[in-house]
């Protein structure tokens, strides 16, 4: 994180509304693995559904939501919709969580604490079990 957070002031109750249910909204594994899918750009729905191994109508459900998160937003080309991330912010918070869940599950963290790395393949890497 670049801001240090001694810096911070207490964000307002909306903030924190918002903020908790954008964490809930994270908590699904559909959802977070469609983020993870949409780490390098952009992706059709089959396409999603495909990385994600879900149905394409269970999939394009929980892109709904998203985009009305605003975590995603979409490109219309022709009949096809195209799905991308609106910015890396809830992928952060993703490479964040799987840290985290790496001192809950591993006894040896694969993550540095000192350096920022790839949120991709940092949060790609830990998901997917690869070492």
């Amino acid at each position: 994180m670049s801001a240090d957070i001694s810096e911070w002031t207490d964000p307002s109750d909306d903030y924190v509304s918002v903020a908790v249910e954008i964490f809930s909204l994270l908590a699904d594994p559909t959802r977070f693995r469609i983020v993870l899918a949409l780490r390098e750009g952009e992706l059709a729905v089959g396409e999603i559904a495909e990385r994600v191994s879900k149905p394409q109508a269970t999939v394009s459900q929980h892109l709904a939501k998203l985009r009305m998160s605003r975590v995603v937003t979409t490109r219309h080309e022709g009949a096809r919709v195209y799905y991308r991330l609106s910015n890396d912010h809830a992928l952060e918070l993703i490479r964040v969580a799987v840290f985290q869940a790496e001192h809950a599950v591993d006894d040896t963290v694969r993550h540095s604490h000192h350096s920022a790395g790839s949120i991709a393949s940092a949060a790609v890497a830990s998901a997917s079990g690869a070492s």
